[in-house]
């Protein structure tokens, strides 16, 4: 009897799955449209019109052509930190009315900002008479207004989640839909540069995506069913709302069953449970057990499942589906647990930053893309910077075992009682409704950044009022700050932040203006009592790839990109645009590694969120990424050797120097940050020391019993004394399992070349001269700071890429990403490098001022040049060689005469210098004049 009984409700099941898909109707395709600039259409009645234009929906105006072209004029959404572009005469071309070209964001096809008209005809079938019907938009953007046959319904405005209009009143026959949809900011503001309105990334689109259908549901239904596992007890809590519509009160039955998704045969029972609906929203809660062993959902094995929930009244069948996965979300001092093992988040943001559409997708395939690149980079986590991704972004990160950070599409100034703080909290309680029974959904706050005087207060209240409620995710106030007692865990921009350079530091940042090496972390820039996440780190820019353009095929185009050829070709420099794009791209990355390695070396640390591992377009183009605004890669780094420093398991050594001198000993800590699915057990770590040309030097290992997971774990110490006669560059490389990682390690003898026929000079002084006149050889190094710096020429060298970028943080310094030489030219024959920076330059770089060459003279060449800031594009040299008069002169503006006995590396940059100059191979044929060298100096 008991197994007819739920042969039974299975087929009930089955049955009314059928019905649920019949009984729904797509209103995709052809509606009627109306544009609205001058808000006229509701004092005009437009919903009682027909409309005479055509749109496609799903899609926005933008993607059917529809708006006015951009101009000077074009009322953005984004903060304007500098006025350049409208302003400077340099930037006049680009404001011509024909062929607008913005320099600041990406460029849409077309602009429109206000309310516009859709309408469309619908038949509704005769046997949805006595109906619930609903309509849903999946996402609008922005505050929809609905009428039918004339009729207004209501209005919706969420960012995040789908507008939903009950329409119990539709009978079977023709109705008119009018939607008045209105992208403006008006008195709810979420801030002019949040990614869920900002033109800076998706852009400010009017239209609806998604799915935009209509449901016929019995007048008893089920509206939302939320899920709180409750992994301990091997249970789930099933909260299920169920609206009656009849007048009277309906009894009934809700039916329940879950079923693992991977492994359909593992079905567990069917449990009913009888109810009595009143009138309007009724809540039912049932207990469901999971069997003995339910399997858990983790970033290594996301397993999922579905539960069915049927209501049966005399109304009919009603069913609803949602997917949950059985995980607890906990902290463990200083670090997040998921279920109950520590997890380091390697995260990256994600800005809403869809050039194609200019608004996000909501097709599971794309963001499957966008997943699996970020999981082969090494990363696990995602976070969505004031905005809330739709449901196929969900649905494939549970599949996937990625974890959520979502905001409520606010970068705002709250705390004040303006409308901005009551639509925060309802958009709080819809995003948390529509998508928290997600796995994936893990970290929750407000938003980005928050002000205004009262935040602090709000923003406490924000997350009582959520820790009280909800209890499947872990809630913060904002991304960035503040740090109160009642977050669960930080995401931190304290002072000094847990990160390598901060917004503001210029060249005084760890990496400009520390010796390289990597023996610091963030262990005492962190709290001590809660996890603590690091927030936008990276930044570091790299070169735009002009042959990206290509790619923008849809309603966004990257014309800021013709700008910067323009300024190529106007300097000579348009032949060295792919050599920029590698040459900042090796030391972007190398900035990257730093970065990352420094939060995994801080045993007890959160994790972090780069700032980013894709283009960011926008804020006066921040090219912050190793891949492109479509998640491509640019092709100086793969994801194979991003995730050597990005991963689960990373292999770290702890070195206070990478540079040493000869007879010096090659210090390293060696250490294991080790966040997979379990521990290692009898783990070898391997290392080995290698020349630049494969040959091994020297190798070991270290054996441990054990490698836990969750934590960081030193494993052995390596000691190697490195004794040689020529300057050398090694590759140390540390293995562990299938895990590896490798530094640069250099190591330069204590001899200085012989300087007997060259003249060293720090001036071109009558001396310099006079050597000059006889046909000499000078080596003119000035002292830092002794060239000029100043109008067109003026820069800030640093070793590091510029962070952000240099028009939107108003030139915060550095401004330039490298240099680029050619490595077998024979000045650098005893300076062992490559084409780009690496750590062997960074003392150069901090000790250098550009040499502008144009005023050298026309298409002067250099041996070692400095690549400048892609807005201004001009010509730099570090080193460069000339003919000056009956002499021979060879210019280094890195200061290589101040305390050189502490400065290694400048030493043997002169000895490679002073050797090449002593060889036949000096012989420069670029002629300059005296004149335009003392140009050069104050």
């Amino acid at each position: 009897m008991k197994n007819r009984l739920f042969l039974f409700i299975l087929l009930s099941f089955s049955l009314s799955t059928l019905l649920a898909q019949n009984e729904s109707l797509s209103l995709s395709g052809t509606w009627q449209f109306k544009e609205d600039p001058g808000d006229r259409g509701i004092s005009e009645m437009w919903y009682n019109s027909d409309l005479k234009d055509k749109i496609t929906l799903p899609g926005s105006m933008n993607t059917n052509g529809k708006g006015n072209p951009v101009t000077v004029n074009t009322p953005w959404v984004g903060s304007m930190w500098n006025r350049t572009w409208y302003e400077s005469p340099s930037y006049a071309k680009y404001r011509h009315p024909e062929d607008t070209k913005v320099v600041f964001w990406l460029s849409p096809d077309k602009y429109y900002s206000g309310a516009a008209w859709y309408q469309k005809k619908v038949v509704i079938p005769a046997d949805w008479k006595h109906k619930e019907i609903l309509f849903t938009m999946e996402r609008c953007h922005w505050e929809t207004t609905l009428w039918v046959d004339g009729k207004q319904i209501g209005s919706e405005n969420s960012l995040s989640t789908p507008h939903r209009y009950v329409l119990s009143f539709l009978t079977p026959g023709e109705h008119t839909f009018t939607l008045r949809v209105d992208n403006r900011i008006k008195d709810i503001n979420p801030g002019p540069d949040a990614h869920s309105v900002s033109d800076n990334t998706q852009s400010n689109w009017n239209g609806v995506v998604g799915e935009i259908m209509l449901e016929a549901r019995p007048k008893a239904y089920i509206s939302s069913v939320r899920i709180v596992p409750v992994v301990k007890e091997k249970k789930i809590l099933a909260e299920i709302q169920i609206e009656n519509a009849d007048k009277k009160v309906l009894k009934g039955a809700v039916n329940l069953r879950a079923c693992l998704r991977s492994d359909a045969s593992q079905t567990l029972p069917v449990i009913s449970q009888n109810c009595e609906l009143g009138k309007g929203k009724n809540i039912i809660q049932v207990s469901y057990a999971m069997g003995d062993n339910p399997r858990l959902w983790d970033e290594f094995a996301p397993y999922l499942y579905t539960l069915h929930v049927q209501l049966d009244t005399k109304s009919g069948k009603d069913e609803m589906e949602e997917q949950f996965g059985m995980r607890e979300l906990s902290t463990k001092g200083t670090q997040i647990a998921i279920n109950g093992r520590p997890v380091f988040f390697r995260g990256t943001l994600e800005c809403c930053i869809f050039p194609e559409t200019g608004f996000p997708p909501t097709d599971e395939a794309e963001w499957e893309r966008i997943m699996k690149t970020c999981r082969a980079h090494g990363l696990n986590h995602l976070r969505f910077h004031s905005w809330c991704p739709p449901e196929a972004a969900f649905n494939v990160a549970d599949r996937l075992g990625f974890y959520f950070y979502v905001e409520c599409g606010a970068w705002a100034q709250v705390g004040s009682g303006k409308p901005i703080d009551r639509f925060v909290m309802d958009e709080s309680e819809r995003i948390v409704q529509e998508y928290a029974n997600h796995p994936s959904f893990c970290l929750f706050s407000y938003g980005n950044e928050p002000s205004g005087d009262g935040h602090e207060k709000y923003l406490t209240d924000f997350v009582k009022h959520w820790k009280a409620k909800d209890r499947r995710f872990l809630c913060t106030t904002a991304a960035g700050w503040p740090a109160i007692p009642e977050n669960d865990w930080h995401c931190y921009y304290s002072s000094p932040a847990p990160r390598i350079q901060a917004w503001g530091e210029g060249i005084g940042s760890i990496i400009n203006a520390t010796k390289p090496g990597s023996n610091y972390d963030w262990t005492s820039r962190i709290s001590a009592t809660h996890p603590v996440i690091s927030h936008e780190i990276g930044q570091w820019c790299v070169y735009p790839d002009l042959k990206e353009r290509s790619q923008y095929t849809g309603v966004l185009k990257a014309k800021n990109f013709d700008i910067f050829e323009d300024r190529l070709r106007e300097n000579g420099l348009l032949p060295l645009a792919d050599s920029f794009l590698f040459a900042s791209g090796k030391l972007q990355a190398l900035c990257y590694k730093a970065d990352i390695e420094a939060a995994l070396r801080t045993k007890g640390f959160g994790g972090f969120q780069l700032l980013d591992l894709h283009d960011f377009p926008g804020q006066g183009t921040a090219l912050v990424g190793v891949l492109n605004p479509f998640w491509r890669s640019k092709g100086y780094v793969t994801s194979q050797e991003f995730s050597e420093f990005c991963n689960e398991v990373v292999p770290l050594a702890r070195m206070d120097r990478f540079i040493l001198n000869s007879g010096e000993a090659l210090e390293a800590s060696i250490e294991i940050a080790q966040y997979s699915a379990d521990d290692l057990s009898n783990a070898k770590t391997t290392w080995k020391l290698t020349s630049m040309d494969g040959g091994l030097v020297d190798s070991g290992s270290f054996f441990t019993a054990t490698i836990p997971t969750g934590t960081l774990t030193k494993v052995g110490e390596l000691h190697k004394k490195l004794e040689t006669q020529v300057p050398v560059q090694y590759l140390l490389e540390v293995s562990v399992g299938n895990y590896k990682n490798h530094w640069h390690v250099w190591v330069y003898p204590e001899t200085r070349e012989e300087s007997a026929e060259v003249k060293i000079a720090t001036v071109l002084d009558k001396e310099a001269l006079d050597v000059l006149d006889k046909g000499g050889k000078v080596l003119l190094t000035p002292q830092f700071g002794n060239l000029r710096n100043e109008g067109k020429d003026s820069v800030v060298v640093g070793f590091s890429s510029i962070f952000w970028n240099t028009l939107w943080t108003n030139g915060q310094a550095p401004h330039t990403l490298g240099i680029l030489c050619d490595p077998s030219h024979p000045a650098l024959s005893l300076f062992p490098t490559a084409y780009h920076s690496d750590y062997q330059w960074q003392d150069a770089m901090s000790h250098c001022q550009a040499i502008p060459l144009k005023r050298l003279g026309d298409d002067i060449k250099p041996i070692v040049r400095i690549i400048d800031d892609w807005f201004t594009a001009r010509s730099f040299g570090m080193v460069v060689e000339m003919k000056v008069g009956k002499g021979k002169l060879l210019m280094c503006s890195a200061d290589l005469t101040t305390e050189m006995e502490k400065r290694p590396e400048a030493r043997q940059l002169a000895n490679s210098l002073l050797h090449y100059m002593k060889s036949d191979a000096f012989n420069p044929s670029q002629v300059v004049t005296v004149e335009a060298i003392k140009g050069l100096y104050k």
